[in-house]
């Protein structure tokens, strides 16, 4: 998009607000799909390290408004500001995390060993739950707005509509 906007003359301002979710697995509305929405999310979360690595390449791709939008935590925003630190004058907020550096005075010799950015930037952390599919199998609804059965309303939802959601994912082999 950034080399069109550029080829056609054009100036933009451009924006990112990423989910703070690992989601390869979606289906074609997004997380949303994901048998763990809305509240089963968790093991997915990115780390401190991916936001910053995000933040990092949005940076460097142009994009200057960064934020974060569903599962991004306190924490992700925080290595968001550190990582762009030097584009930001050297700020760093108070009791840093930058560059793990603060692990070189843990008592555990196998925890200082830990004390760098690299070691962090490069794990690929489990989730820690026995038998933990590696992804998920999307419902594959298929849907999308303007289907009756997404419909968007203020009371609650109806038995028949449930019946309806019911029958829709059987014929769907869910």
């Amino acid at each position: 998009m950034k080399a069109a906007v550029e080829a056609a003359g054009l100036k933009a301002h451009y924006m990112i607000q990423p989910l703070g979710y690992h989601t390869p697995d979606a289906g074609v509305q997004g997380f949303i799909d994901l048998p763990e929405f809305p509240f089963g999310l968790e093991p997915r979360l990115i780390t401190r390290w991916d936001a910053a690595r995000y933040a990092r390449e949005s940076y460097d791709a142009g994009i200057r408004f960064i934020g974060g939008c569903c599962g991004f935590e306190p924490y992700h925003i925080r290595a968001v500001s550190e990582e762009l630190s030097a584009e930001r004058s050297g700020f760093f907020p108070a009791n840093s995390i930058h560059g793990a550096k603060c692990l070189e005075i843990h008592t555990k010799p196998w925890v200082r060993a830990r004390a760098s950015k690299n070691y962090w930037s490069s794990l690929n952390p489990s989730t820690g739950r026995p038998y933990s599919a590696a992804l998920s199998r999307p419902d594959q609804w298929g849907v999308t707005a303007g289907d009756s059965l997404v419909k968007q309303h203020e009371e609650a939802t109806s038995a028949a509509e449930l019946e309806a959601g019911r029958l829709h994912k059987e014929s769907l082999g869910n």
